[in-house]
């Protein structure tokens, strides 16, 4: 499936990334080709395979739950570039318009 440049503007543009006109070419190029291979992924026979089927054994990696010692909460802000009240204050990461 190959993707044009427009197809590629809105995905930067969902994505939030400002991209060059070279790189819009460039993922274009690189996007088309993964859903390609996902294409020809998608003609494989699945049905005798379980959805559940791993090529690794499942296995959980416990550790024992210990309490040890750890930053106070004046060490953890003091290492915060932006703090009030004892809170990491950070910049807003959406635009007030609601979308």
């Amino acid at each position: 499936m190959k993707l044009s440049r427009e197809q590629v503007m809105q995905i930067a543009e969902l994505a939030k990334l400002e991209l060059t006109d070279a790189e819009i070419d460039t993922y274009a190029e690189q996007l088309s080709a993964v859903l390609d291979y996902a294409s020809r992924l998608d003609q494989l026979d699945t049905s005798n395979i379980p959805p559940t089927a791993t090529v690794l054994p499942l296995e959980n990696v416990m550790r024992e739950d210990v309490v040890r010692p750890s930053l106070t909460r004046a060490q953890v802000i003091a290492n915060a570039p932006d703090a009030i009240e004892a809170q990491f204050r950070v910049s807003a990461v959406l635009d007030g318009d609601g979308e």
